[in-house]
């Protein structure tokens, strides 16, 4: 509704405290100094990485390998723990410290009235009894009240949850944690440090977050899942030993425990959070701060880019460029318009482009509607009437004769200028309609048109064709004029068909008409904050991944609801809040890239995922076969240790660095399947296979515990080229790269693993023995099958085929259950 605008003099009369006051507050503790965290400390780090379920069970079994005098098993456990331990807090400690660093560019800075100046402040600075400055977008960040208000009204979702807007009036109370969304005043800090709201209760959405993401979900549900299997595992182990021994040996059944809880992937865990982490600070080298984790995994999904024209498209650089007057000469026109633009108490760009094309002192204000992205005008009231200005739609349907202005509105949008409309009524003043909202006034006549222009971005047009190349559409939702933000969109090289839209013609559309809309539709002019949340809303009812770029208080709607909130460092404080990433140099030129990395991030966990759940299986199955068959238990802890660092451990670090971007499924573990279950069960029939022979034979336990051990590791290494095929001939669970490292680092591997062979103390230490010449040529056939006969099950697609089979199946039994269930129901009514 109409407020009066703050009187110039009343402003004067508010100087703020002094620089004695300042001091003297800040002796008697009555400062801001109490801030949030913004990541864990080095001891939580440390403490997390160390403590785990798993590695606890771990260090009670290293515990009992030394009291039993098994040195080397208790070593062999123990450093897969202490390196992962030592790794992940390194890591983890490296990247807290570089994005600490970068966090400190967008946190929020206080403006503050003090000895009657204007200064910018860092919010520890804070003192109780400052005047602080607030405007559209600006964060309150200590508690306290009004005691100047034009028109203010306060976003305080993140306290009470609520999304409707808060009027503040002169007295009412300001909650540290809210944002200001229209008008502007001054608020007396009150409430500052611990005593905040921002202390008591915003200070958990600031803090670290253990919120996870949904591949940290999957995998450790994945471990919950195989914590299971292993205790079943556990029981199936212990009875086999009953059975094999009068006295079950403490020293087999402890070695056996040792593997059986090193199976549980707990690495998967620490990969994710590593590579996500290190992302984070690889983004940000390239312009893009992550501010959540699940912003790296939602960089790899998108496939459409909402964003507004102006900071994208364009630099945000306004010019006048033409003036049109009506009823008025220009010079008339221009003194008009300066006295607007000088006495309006709240100014953005196009207020500060007009200030500089026509200068003025400004002149006594009786009072002022502030604009606002809903109604897209703005009105003042002085001796003379009342004057607005405001979009050209808008104005239209409340001005006396609007004949002249259609055609040159028209005319300068086509060019892709921005045309705004300025009006004049001679008498009444806007009023506020039934529900409290501005009412434009009676009798306005229009006195002018202007042009304004925005310079388009020098990287716009190369940053368009990058998003084509990746498959990334764009649509750009604007509160300009469709025609104009379309024929700007063209300049920047958007290609096709540019089909446009108006938010006038959005209202009363039901949703499934806008679902339909939003899909053909490329650019949307003159939309509501209400609209842009309901177009991103649309979008994503259609199964899109939706990033939305903003940065000012009309966007936040918008950015809530996208899959993927970006905003730009120079953009509102509360734009920056509710972002998922923010562009440290204001440029959408740096997303292209930081989409890449996202990609490249989940494409190489994606292979690390395969490995790690591969090994797993084959083991688990070993394991669990070997039981089966009543014979020796197949491996010891430092086999166990010795394949999973030959075919897991050291892979898994090279296979992250060398990943390549790529599209990747939304759910990484179950759409593994289809690759790690035959992998899994074929290497444990080939190990199993090997294992029974050779103790059939009368071979001894050591000779079979050896020959399962080279079978694992070969196999588990041939499936390095499987992962990432560098010829056809490698084509089956993947598609073709064309990469040869990971063949050369398997066969790299393979080398160094034979030539340890042949070191005794080496090969004695993993318990490992000669074989025979005839088992080792048995091996090579064993994996040679193996490989040939997984290929093929991967090339005819056995195992989606079955499952999708099987899910036929299922629906129709379904379907018959439902069928007839439908023909008995009308005999029971009817009876």
């Amino acid at each position: 509704m109409l407020a009066a605008a703050p009187d110039l003099d009343t402003r004067k009369h508010l100087v703020g405290l002094t620089g004695a006051d300042v001091e003297d507050r800040r002796a008697r503790g009555a400062v801001n100094t109490v801030k949030p965290q913004s990541s864990r400390s080095y001891r939580r780090i440390l403490f997390e990485n160390a403590i785990t379920f798993v590695n606890v069970l771990l260090y009670v079994i290293v515990g009992f390998l030394l009291a039993l005098g098994l040195y080397g098993d208790a070593f062999m456990t123990a450093i897969l723990v202490v390196a992962n331990v030592v790794i992940g807090s390194f890591q983890e400690a490296r990247a807290k410290r570089k994005l600490d660093k970068i966090a400190l560019l967008t946190r929020p800075v206080a403006t503050v009235l003090r000895d009657g100046v204007e200064r910018q402040i860092e919010p520890g600075e804070i003192v109780v009894d400052d005047l602080l400055l607030v405007g559209p977008g600006d964060q309150v960040l200590v508690d306290g009240s009004i005691v100047l208000s034009t028109s203010v009204t306060m976003d305080e979702s993140l306290l009470t949850g609520e999304s409707d807007l808060v009027p503040k009036n002169v007295g009412d109370q300001v909650y540290s944690g809210s944002f200001c969304m229209t008008g502007g005043g001054i608020y007396r800090a009150e409430k500052v440090g611990a005593a905040s709201m921002a202390q008591r209760i915003t200070e958990q959405a600031r803090a670290h977050r253990a919120a996870k993401t949904p591949l940290q979900r999957e995998v450790t549900l994945a471990i919950r899942i195989m914590l299971f299997l292993m205790l079943l595992l556990g029981v199936q182990v212990a009875d086999t030993f009953r059975q094999i021994y009068t006295h079950v040996p403490m020293t087999e059944s402890v070695r056996a425990a040792a593997v059986i809880v090193a199976l549980i992937p707990q690495g998967l865990i620490f990969m994710v959070t590593v590579s996500y982490a290190m992302a984070a600070v690889r983004m940000s080298g390239k312009g893009a701060l992550i501010q959540r984790m699940n912003a790296v995994e939602s960089t790899s999904q998108v496939n459409i880019l909402c964003l507004d024209k102006t900071g994208t498209l364009t630099t945000n650089e306004l010019q006048v460029r033409e003036f049109a007057p009506i009823g008025l000469d220009e010079p008339a026109l221009r003194r008009a318009l300066g006295d607007f633009a000088a006495s309006a108490s709240s100014g953005n760009r196009t207020s500060n482009a007009i200030r500089t094309a026509c200068p003025s002192e400004g002149r006594p204000v009786l009072a002022e509607t502030p604009f606002s992205s809903d109604r897209k005008w703005s009105s003042v009231a002085f001796d003379d009437g009342v004057w607005v200005l405001g979009a050209p739609e808008m104005l239209l349907p409340a001005l006396v004769d609007g004949a002249e202005i259609a055609s040159r509105v028209s005319a300068w949008a086509d060019q892709g200028y921005r045309v705004l409309l300025f009006a004049h009524a001679a008498t009444g003043a806007t009023l506020p309609d039934p529900a409290g909202s501005p009412e434009l006034p009676a009798g306005l006549e229009p006195v002018g048109l202007i042009s304004i222009s925005d310079e388009l971005r020098p990287e716009a047009r190369s940053t368009i064709a990058e998003f084509a190349a990746e498959g990334i559409a764009l649509k750009i939702i604007s509160g300009d004029n469709p025609t104009t933000v379309a024929a700007l969109a063209k300049q920047a090289g958007m290609p096709g068909d540019l089909a446009a839209c108006s938010g006038l013609d959005l209202d009363g559309i039901s949703d499934s008409d806008l679902d339909e809309l939003a899909q053909r539709t490329t650019v949307f002019g003159r939309v509501s904050p209400q609209q842009k949340e309901r177009i991103i809303r649309a979008l994503r009812r259609g199964g899109d991944h939706v990033a939305m770029i903003g940065d000012g208080v009309n966007d936040v709607l918008a950015l809530k609801q996208a899959n993927l909130a970006i905003s730009v460092r120079s953009g509102s404080q509360v734009a920056r809040s509710v972002a998922d990433i923010v562009l440290l140099d204001d440029s959408f030129a740096a997303l292209p890239a930081a989409f890449r990395e996202g990609q490249r991030i989940l494409k190489g966990m994606q292979d690390i995922i395969r490995l790690f759940l591969i090994r797993a299986l084959y083991t688990s199955l070993l394991i669990f076969g070997a039981t089966q068959l009543r014979v020796e238990f197949p491996t010891t802890p430092k086999q166990s240790g010795l394949i999973a660092m030959l075919t897991v451990g050291i892979p898994v670090l090279f296979l992250a660095l060398w990943a390549k971007p790529g599209v990747t499924p939304r759910r990484l573990i179950p759409s593994s399947g289809y690759f790690v279950v035959p992998a899994g069960v074929s290497i444990a029939i080939a190990g199993l296979t090997i294992y029974a022979a050779i103790l059939s034979l009368g071979g001894k336990p050591e000779e079979a515990r050896t020959a399962i051990t080279v079978t694992s590791i070969a196999c588990g290494l041939l499936l390095l080229p499987f992962l990432s095929p560098p010829s056809p001939a490698w084509v089956g669970g993947d598609e073709l790269t064309g990469d040869r490292r990971p063949a050369l680092l398997a066969g790299a591997i393979l080398v160094l693993f034979v030539a340890g062979m042949f070191v005794g103390p080496l090969r004695d230490f993993y318990e490992l023995i000669h074989l025979p010449l005839s088992i080792y040529v048995l091996i090579g056939f064993v994996v040679i099958g193996w490989a040939s006969l997984l290929r093929f099950v991967w090339r005819l697609q056995l195992l989606p085929r079955s499952v999708a089979a099987v899910s036929r199946w299922i629906a129709s039994i379904r379907g018959w259950f439902r069928r007839v269930f439908r023909r008995e129901e009308p005999a029971a009514t009817g009876s």
